[in-house]
């Protein structure tokens, strides 16, 4: 268990918040869900409006990391006829003082229905945790997630769910917790962070290509898992001369994730790049850091850390990303034999 999870007290939940037009492209090599970033960056923004509204005296220490949930994802493409590839619904708005329509601005959006699980530091007692949940969830209704914008909930449509859970002494009143809450997380899936079978394949391209003079990297194994590949199997039986081409099966629902970016410049004051949009704020160029995600049933989730993504900077290395422990606890389980959803 990390130190961030030790520090957690209890658990609010956004449960089935209804996003209209979230940003589906959130990197250069990638559309799709928002990255985690987004909703790291909402559950700060949402800290802060907290903690500068005076929601509760006893809100202190703030949050300590996200559980992404997705319930429901359509992205707005369309698959016209000829075309091989879908394309993004573009719209021009809005339009230019004069009347005329403005230039198309090519972006991906999506609307999607998320739960989100987010770790308290606080202990408040019972009622005022309640109080807390309630006016969180309230508070998030008037913000923005990914880009998006939120849906008024449909409560006629839906049971009261329980947005305040208390977390219990120890691991042992965390595994409690979960128990319970996992429940009210389906139908969806979790996101979580594979890196660890990125690591696998690329130690097994290698091993294939040895002798060939091709090294590959990780980018390599990355865009591997990203793309479709169709490979031949054995010649048939019947028919010696023919082989049979397959798609070649990947190991669950995997996605490339961008997660945050390295700086690749030295920071310059701020005004001394031209066209920046903040005048005032230290600048550095970057580029996207990438990671493998995997979208699993809330019900191989077994604790927080697995749940739960959150931020990790390395200012010496330039390096500001968001994680998630969720192959950590993986690699102890099968040791164990205890994971029996594999």
């Amino acid at each position: 268990m990390t130190n961030l999870v030790k520090k957690a007290a209890a658990l609010v939940l956004l449960p089935n918040l209804c996003v209209q037009n979230a940003n589906a492209i959130s990197g250069p090599l990638s559309w799709g869900f928002p990255s985690p970033t987004a909703f790291t960056g909402f559950v700060h923004a949402l800290q802060r409006k907290a903690m500068e509204g005076g929601l509760s005296p006893s809100f202190q220490k703030g949050f300590g990391g996200v559980g992404i949930v997705c319930h429901d994802f359509q992205p707005q493409v369309s698959w016209s006829s000829g075309d091989r590839a879908h394309v993004f619904h573009l719209t021009r708005n809005p339009g230019e003082k004069d009347g005329r329509a403005p230039a198309m601005v090519e972006e991906g959006r999506a609307h999607m229905e998320v739960s989100l699980v987010i770790a308290v530091k606080d202990a408040l007692s019972p009622s005022e945790g309640e109080r807390f949940a309630e006016d969180i969830f309230g508070m998030a209704q008037g913000m923005r997630i990914a880009g998006g914008s939120l849906l008024p909930p449909r409560i006629a449509e839906r049971p009261a769910v329980q947005r305040w859970w208390p977390l219990g002494e120890g691991p042992e009143g965390q595994l409690e917790v979960m128990r319970d809450l996992r429940r009210k997380l389906i139908p969806g899936f979790a996101l979580v962070q594979r890196n660890d079978l990125l690591i696998d394949h690329l130690t097994e391209m290698r091993a294939r290509q040895n002798g060939s003079g091709a090294v590959p990297n990780m980018l390599d194994a990355l865009l591997d898992f990203s793309r479709l590949n169709i490979e031949p199997g054995l010649p048939r039986s019947d028919s010696p001369d023919e082989v049979r081409w397959d798609v070649h099966r990947k190991p669950g629902w995997l996605v490339p994730l961008p997660i945050g970016y390295s700086v690749l410049s030295s920071l310059y004051s701020g005004g001394e790049v031209q066209n920046t949009r903040d005048r005032t704020t230290p600048f550095g160029f970057a580029e996207s850091l990438y990671s493998l995600g995997e979208w699993i049933s809330p019900n191989r989730v077994e604790n927080l850390d697995q749940l739960l993504w959150y931020t990790e900077s390395q200012p010496e290395n330039g390096i500001y990303c968001c994680i998630n422990r969720y192959s950590s606890y993986l690699d102890t389980q099968m040791d164990k034999g205890a994971n029996k959803w594999r």
